[in-house]
Formats: structure tokens, C-alpha cells, sequence
């Protein structure tokens, strides 16, 4: 589930960052693009983990990822001028959720 779900968020952050290209926000828009689909590019390469302490440390990654994304977003939200960011931020939510539930029942095996 979150393999499609970081998937499908990555192809929404496209589709963001290009309405955030057409404003000539260029550098919140590579910030964004990079640490969104950072996400689910860790959480792939978890599925393929050569340890469960691999495993442990790509999910860390991708948590760390989506704190970073939460901040890009909400300077969105709050900022004059951008696109609505708060139905992305309410995705990386529910993202973020599964990603620590993942990481703890993960180190209590």
C-alpha cells in the first residue's frame, strides 16, 4: 500500500510543481520535486532491503524526506501567490503516518 501510495503522491507533486513553474517559482518548485519523490524512491528501495536494518534505515530516509516536504509545502500554503497546497499536505499526513507505524512495528520484530 505505501509503495502505490508514495507513487501516486509523487506523480500529484509533479503536477504541482509544474503549476508552481508556470508562477516562476523555480526554486520552491525544485525543493519540492526533490524531496517528494525522494519519498517513495526509499521507500522502493526498502522493498529490496538487504537487512532489516537496511530496511529500518531507508524508511528513517524517507521519514526525513517528508518532514522536509512538509516544510516546502506549508511555506506554499502560507506564502501569497502559490497553488493550494493543503489537499498535497493532507496526503504526506496519512503518508507520514504509515512511514512511523512501518519504522516501529519494523524495530520491534
Amino acid at each position: 500500500m505505501i509503495v502505490k501510495l508514495s507513487f501516486e503522491f509523487a506523480l500529484d507533486i509533479i503536477e504541482f510543481t509544474e503549476l508552481l513553474e508556470e508562477k516562476r517559482k523555480y526554486v520552491i518548485a525544485n525543493q519540492i520535486l526533490k524531496s517528494r519523490t525522494s519519498i517513495g524512491a526509499n521507500i522502493r528501495e526498502a522493498q529490496n532491503a538487504e537487512s532489516k536494518i537496511d530496511f529500518i534505515h531507508k524508511f528513517k530516509i524517507a521519514a526525513k524526506e517528508a518532514d522536509e516536504s512538509e516544510y516546502w509545502l506549508l511555506l506554499c500554503k502560507f506564502a501569497r501567490n502559490y497553488p493550494e497546497s493543503e489537499p498535497l499536505l493532507n496526503k504526506l499526513q496519512e503518508m507520514k503516518r504509515i512511514i512511523s507505524k512501518i519504522i516501529i512495528t519494523s524495530k520491534a520484530r
